[in-house]
C-alpha cells in the first residue's frame, strides 16, 4: 500500500522484496481468509489498541476502514461484514486481496525487485541517499519507506530485519514481545487435553490483586498451555502482568450462564436421579468426556465414587471447580508464534502526521514494525494499511 500510494503522484517507486513472492504474511491473515478491517467507528477502533492507539488518529483520518473497503471494491473485489463487524473478502481468500494489490502495483508502474534483502540505508548529512542490499548493490534514492513487519512468523520474511536497520540508524526500539499469542501453564493438564476446545466459557486472569475478565467464548488446550480467541485477545495484558514478576493464574468458568445456586440445584437433581452411577459417569451431562478425568483428579474425589456417596463438601468442591478451574500461567509462547509483534520503533521518533522519522530526513516507517498493536478483529491490518498509505503519500509529496 505504501508503494502504491507513493507511485500515485507519478513518482519513480521501487519495491524491494526480500522473499521470492509478495504478501506471504498477508496470506496467513484471518486463517487464510484475511480479516481486512472492522467497520467500528474511529473512537472504538483506537480503544482496541493496547496503549498507543492515539498515535494512529492522523493515519486513520487520512485513510480508514471505509476507504480501504472502497479501494478493493472499486477494483472488483466485494467485501462482507461478519460477526463483531469484521470485514472479509466475499471470496473468503486472502489471495484475492493480494491479487488486487499486485495488479495495482503493476498499474501504478512500481518496479518490484524480488530476493532483494536490504541490510542498511546510506545517509548523507542526515538524509537518505541510498539503500544497500545484501549482495553489495546500492540503490540510490532520496526517500525510503521501511515496511518490513515485526518478528512474528519469520518464515514469511517478517524477521525484525527492518527494526534492526532502524536501530542501527539510531532509533530507539521498544522491546519486542509477542502479541495475540498462546499462553503456557505450569500444570500438566494441557498436555493431556491437547486439542480439546471448550466453548461458551469465561476466563478470569488474576495475580491476586488485579483481575482481567474475558467475554464468553472459546478456549483451546495446546501441548503446553491454552490458546483460542479468548486467550490470545487478552494475552498482551497477561504478559504485561508477568513482566512485573507477578504470579498470574487463570480460572476457567466452565458454566458462566449458571450461578452457584443454580449449579448446586442441578447437581442435586443429577445425583439423585443417578444415585448408583459413579461421579465419573454422572459428569458426562456437564463436561466434555476428555475433561472429566482431569476435573475429578483436581477435585480429589474418587473417580468411581457413586453419586449417592458424594458429600456436601465434595459437591461444593465440584461447583467451585466448575466456576473456577484454576491453572497457573508460566509464560507465553515466543514472539515468533505471536500473531503480531508488540513493541518496535518508538513512536516518539515518528511524526504521526507523515510517518516520517524525526531523526532522519526522507525515512518513513509504517506497519507492524512500529510500536502499535491491537486486538484481533481486523484492527492490526487496518493500522498497517493506513500507516502504509500515509507513509507513501507523505514520501511522494515531500
Amino acid at each position: 500500500m505504501a508503494a502504491i500510494r507513493a507511485a500515485g503522484p507519478g513518482q519513480d517507486v521501487t519495491l524491494l522484496e526480500k522473499k521470492d513472492s509478495l504478501g506471504n504474511k498477508l496470506l496467513l491473515s484471518g486463517k487464510g481468509r484475511c480479516n481486512l478491517t472492522n467497520t467500528e467507528d474511529l473512537e472504538y477502533f483506537l480503544k482496541r489498541f493496547s496503549k498507543n492507539g492515539d498515535f494512529l488518529r492522523d493515519a486513520f483520518k487520512n485513510f480508514f476502514n471505509r476507504q480501504l473497503i472502497d479501494f478493493f471494491e472499486q477494483r472488483g473485489l466485494r467485501m462482507k461484514i461478519e460477526r463483531q463487524l469484521r470485514v472479509f473478502p466475499q471470496t473468503d481468500r486472502a489471495a484475492s486481496i493480494l491479487d488486487i494489490l499486485k495488479k495495482e502495483l503493476l498499474n501504478s508502474g512500481v518496479q518490484v525487485i524480488y530476493k532483494a534483502k536490504v541490510i542498511n540505508l546510506l545517509l548523507d548529512a542526515g538524509k537518505v541517499k541510498a539503500v544497500r542490499l545484501e549482495n553489495g548493490v546500492n540503490i540510490a534514492c532520496d526517500r525510503a519507506i521501511l515496511a518490513t513487519g515485526g518478528a512474528s512468523y519469520s518464515f514469511t520474511g517478517s524477521d525484525a530485519s527492518g527494526i534492526n536497520i532502524a536501530r542501527k540508524l539510531g532509533h530507539k526500539i521498544i522491546d519486542l514481545r509477542p502479541g495475540l499469542v498462546p499462553l503456557d501453564v505450569k500444570q500438566d493438564y494441557p498436555r493431556r487435553l491437547e486439542g480439546l476446545s471448550l466453548r461458551n466459557i469465561r476466563l478470569k486472569f488474576s495475580d491476586g490483586k488485579t483481575q482481567i475478565i474475558s467475554e464468553i467464548g472459546e478456549l483451546v488446550f495446546t501441548a503446553s498451555g491454552i490458546s483460542g480467541p479468548l486467550v490470545v485477545t487478552l494475552s498482551g495484558k497477561v504478559i504485561d502482568m508477568l513482566a512485573q514478576d507477578r504470579n498470574v493464574f487463570v480460572e476457567i468458568d466452565l458454566k458462566p450462564a449458571l450461578s452457584i445456586e443454580q449449579l448446586d440445584s442441578r447437581l442435586l437433581r443429577e445425583f439423585k436421579a443417578n444415585a448408583k452411577k459413579s461421579i465419573k459417569n454422572a459428569l458426562k451431562e456437564l463436561l466434555p468426556l476428555r475433561l472429566i478425568r482431569v476435573f475429578i483428579e483436581a477435585s480429589a474425589i474418587d473417580l468411581l465414587k457413586k453419586c449417592s456417596q458424594i458429600t456436601q463438601k465434595e459437591r461444593e468442591k465440584i461447583i467451585s471447580l466448575l466456576k473456577g478451574f484454576r491453572m497457573d500461567i508460566s509464560g507465553s509462547r515466543p514472539v515468533e508464534e505471536g500473531m503480531v509483534t508488540r513493541g518496535g520503533v518508538s513512536l516518539k521518533e515518528i511524526n504521526p502526521r507523515t510517518m516520517e522519522s524525526r531523526l532522519i530526513k526522507g525515512l518513513y516507517l509504517c506497519g507492524e514494525m512500529i510500536d502499535v498493536d491491537a486486538d484481533t478483529g481486523g484492527f492490526n491490518l487496518q493500522a498497517a494499511f493506513s500507516t502504509g498509505y500515509l507513509a507513501g503519500e507523505s514520501a511522494a509529496s515531500s
